[in-house]
C-alpha cells in the first residue's frame, strides 16, 4: 500500500468546451416558432399587399372614367360604369350574400351604410339610379364630379380589411 493516499489521484483538468450542436430541444422548438411566425407574416403581408393592388387598380380605373367622361361627355356611360365598379369593389370587401342582389334604392342604401355618410340616397348618388335612363345622357358636370368625390370617399371608407 502507498504511503501516500492521494498520489493516487488524477490531476484537476478542465472540463471539456461547450458544443452550439446539436442545440437544446428548447432552441429546436424556439426555431421552429420563429419559422412559423415569419411564414405567417409573410402571407398577411401579401394577403394585404393583394387586397391594397386592388383598391389601387379601382383608384386608377375612377381616374381614366373621369378621363372618359371628359372626352366624350357620356354622363349614362359615365354613371353605369362607376356603379359597376363600387359593385366589384363592394364584393371585394363585403360577403356576396349581403352584396350580390342589392339593385335600385337597397343599392344606395347598401353604399350609404358602408361608407356613403348619407350621399347616395340623399346626395350626389341618387344620379347612380339614372344610368338605365333614357335621359342619363344630360347628367350635368357638377352631379358627375359630386358622384366622383362620393365614389372615392366610399372607396377611402372602404379600402381596409374584412367589417
Amino acid at each position: 500500500m502507498n504511503p501516500d493516499p492521494l498520489a493516487d489521484l488524477r490531476d484537476w483538468h478542465l472540463p471539456d468546451p461547450l458544443s452550439w450542436w446539436p442545440p437544446a430541444p428548447g432552441w429546436w422548438i424556439l426555431l421552429g416558432l420563429a419559422v412559423l411566425a415569419m411564414v405567417a407574416a409573410f402571407l398577411w403581408i401579401r394577403r394585404l399587399r393583394r387586397r391594397g393592388r386592388a383598391w389601387r387598380a379601382a383608384k386608377r380605373e375612377l381616374v381614366g372614367l373621369r378621363a372618359a367622361y371628359e372626352s366624350d361627355r357620356d354622363g349614362r356611360r359615365f354613371i353605369a360604369e362607376l356603379s359597376r365598379l363600387l359593385r366589384r369593389l363592394a364584393l371585394l370587401r363585403y360577403p356576396r350574400e349581403r352584396v350580390a342582389g342589392l339593385s335600385g334604392s337597397a343599392w344606395l342604401e347598401f353604399l350609404d351604410a358602408t361608407g356613403g355618410a348619407g350621399g347616395f340616397v340623399g346626395g350626389a348618388g341618387r344620379i347612380l339610379m339614372a344610368a338605365y335612363r333614357a335621359d342619363a345622357k344630360g347628367v350635368s358636370e357638377d352631379e358627375v364630379a359630386g358622384l366622383a368625390r362620393l365614389a372615392e370617399t366610399w372607396m377611402a371608407a372602404n379600402e381596409g380589411g374584412r367589417p
